[in-house]
């Protein structure tokens, strides 16, 4: 049996509407929004961050990196002026490294006569930092093929 016709008009399928859809869900996801703004905004000011804890320095070693005329690059000890090594052929990420942190100095107005920093923290981090300009490049995060490069220089005998 047929509902008549007066009582399908008299009760519209119900549709969304603009006043249908809850308010409370818009409410709920703008405050979700906003702490997390809040919060990695927080974090990032106070320096209070997973990756900014400071942890124990087991070598420290400060570095002088100068281009020789053969193409080379001369990584010489900061304090005593002694050389390192010498790097011949690409590195790649080595020189793109140094290519980053001098460009901020160069954009700086800074020279290449400071040295810079090179740590291993006892986490298993190690971190080129650029004193002039406060740069700092955590090379774990590039691979760990990629931070022994960089780690070779702390060893008083490098190849």
């Amino acid at each position: 049996m047929s509902a008549p016709a007066g009582d399908m008009a008299s009760h519209p399928p119900k549709q969304w509407g603009p006043d249908s859809f809850p308010t409370w869900v818009l409410y709920a996801a703008a405050a979700m929004i906003a702490f997390s703004l809040i919060s990695v905004g927080l974090v990032r000011i106070t320096g209070n961050g997973p990756d900014q804890r400071a942890a124990a320095t087991v070598a420290e070693r400060t570095l002088r990196f100068e281009d020789r005329p053969d193409g080379g690059v001369a990584v010489m000890d900061g304090k005593s002026g002694e050389l390192v090594t010498v790097l011949h052929g690409e590195q790649g990420f080595v020189r793109g490294t140094l290519r980053a942190l001098t460009r901020e100095r160069h954009s700086r107005g800074i020279g290449n006569g400071p040295s810079f920093t090179l740590t291993a923290y006892i986490d298993n981090r190690l971190a080129l930092h650029d004193p002039a300009t406060g740069a700092r490049i955590d090379l774990e995060s590039f691979g760990p093929g990629n931070a022994a490069e960089f780690a070779r220089f702390l060893s008083p005998q490098s190849p």
